[in-house]
């Protein structure tokens, strides 16, 4: 290892976490090197005394613990499996310090204060349900980010769409902050890679429900490609562009429904310790069973 700058060094020494963490950790002054603060160039020649203590970042040790109910589906000391309901923010930020999951993660397991984000992994939009997985430890939290970045967690979306697909396909746009609606996303040519696939679950007049694949987790993602291929979300009232055309007996129900439709229905993922194979599926939120209830109902008088 002489001659090896401690970055490097400490990636090889220590497999189970990051190279950006570890170099975080080096600028933040919680590695020395023989008593006294180290850089991340900083050479090693053999024989030298390293030592870590890694913490979490100041800006994470703000959040406060609330008593916020939690539907659990899976947890061991690992990680955490829930049912996000409709309407929970996941991270604190503007508008939204306080109700969010991750206050209700840290009072239902405290220790993930020493977790950076709670261990949150990835994310939900507010008024989007269903699965999310949260990583109970460091370790934990750096498997699953890598299994992100692999593609190896999959994550399947139920959604309905506006319009009628003669069937289903795959939209490979990439996805970057809007232009010029800074709140919005869009397809755009600098924007990070993004792939979505789409299978018709059931067909309605004037919308479509789908189940939708993600190989990517961009931001919206799925309520952008939508609306770019030209069917957007019942319900999205950032990416409709337009009062949408239906058949009058459905014209109330579908334009008044109150948030995107939809719900992460299934995940899939390695267990970040012992590696098995681990998969979960929820059923629709009762907001979106009544909206396809009703469209059922409606329909058998369109013909």
């Amino acid at each position: 290892m002489g001659g090896t700058r401690l970055d490097q060094a400490l990636a090889k020494l220590l497999p189970d976490y990051s190279r950006s963490r570890l170099q975080s950790w080096i600028e933040e002054g919680l590695v020395t090197l023989n008593g006294a603060p180290a850089t991340i160039k900083q050479k090693l020649w053999g024989g030298e005394q390293i030592e870590v203590r890694p913490q979490t970042h100041p800006s994470e040790q703000v959040h406060q613990a609330e008593d916020i109910a939690l539907d659990i589906v899976f947890e061991d000391d690992d990680i955490l499996v829930i049912n996000k309901p409709v309407g929970l923010v996941v991270h604190p930020g503007s508008g939204n310090w306080e109700g969010t999951l991750l206050n209700a993660l840290l009072h239902h397991a405290p220790q993930l204060a020493e977790v950076p984000r709670a261990g949150i992994v990835h994310r939900l939009d507010k008024d989007t349900s269903g699965l999310m997985v949260v990583a109970k430890t460091l370790i934990s939290q750096t498997a699953l980010v890598r299994q992100m970045q692999e593609r190896s967690v999959k994550r399947e979306y139920l959604a309905l769409a506006w319009g009628e697909f003669a069937r289903g396909g795959k939209v490979d746009a990439p996805i970057g902050r809007h232009p010029t609606q800074r709140v919005k996303m869009a397809v755009v040519p600098d924007g990070k890679p993004a792939v979505t696939h789409y299978a018709i679950e059931e067909d309605f007049p004037a919308c479509t429900l789908l189940r939708c694949r993600l190989e990517t987790g961009r931001t919206h993602q799925i309520r952008v490609h939508m609306a770019h291929i030209g069917h957007p979300l019942v319900g999205d009232s950032i990416y409709i562009k337009g009062v949408q055309k239906c058949p009058p007996q459905l014209r109330a129900i579908l334009h008044e429904f109150p948030r995107q439709a939809l719900h992460a229905t299934r995940l899939a993922l390695d267990h970040p310790t012992d590696h098995v194979r681990m998969e979960w599926e929820v059923e629709m939120p009762e907001d979106m069973e009544q909206l396809l209830d009703a469209i059922h109902e409606a329909s058998g008088d369109v013909g």
